[in-house]
């Protein structure tokens, strides 16, 4: 998929790929304690690649604390401005949210995007 093409193979966390704004409204909808984390990423951004490289190697934790989902930002644009809609957050790329229910609980972007501040906030409960 190119230079800074995203490929789950690759990657040591269990992303789930949104591919429609369908299935983000299913995952927004299914009853579940644990908070979805969101990754919105351009595949062809060096910025983005970055953020998503060092997103990954910082986190450390189980994959308990949280949902991962992936949105490709180039092929479904449409899912993150769903994603804005619903959460009152303007698209930003590269952009991590976690929400928990209606309510979101941290919102970054680019080289804001903290995974051990993530792990932190969502161990504190």
């Amino acid at each position: 998929m190119g230079l800074f093409g995203f490929s789950g193979s690759n990657s040591k966390l269990p992303w789930v790929n949104i591919e429609s704004v369908e299935h983000l409204n299913d995952v927004l909808n299914h009853e579940s304690e644990r908070p979805k984390l969101f990754f919105k990423h351009s595949t062809r951004c060096s910025i983005s690649s970055m953020a998503l490289s060092s997103f990954e190697g910082n986190w450390t934790t189980d994959n308990e604390l949280c949902e991962l989902y992936f949105i490709d930002l180039l092929r479904y644009r449409d899912v993150s401005n769903a994603i804005a809609d619903i959460t009152g957050i303007i698209h930003q790329s590269p952009q991590a949210i976690v929400v928990r229910g209606e309510k979101v609980l941290y919102e970054a972007t680019h080289s804001s995007i903290d995974a051990r501040q993530i792990e932190s906030l969502l161990q504190k409960g």
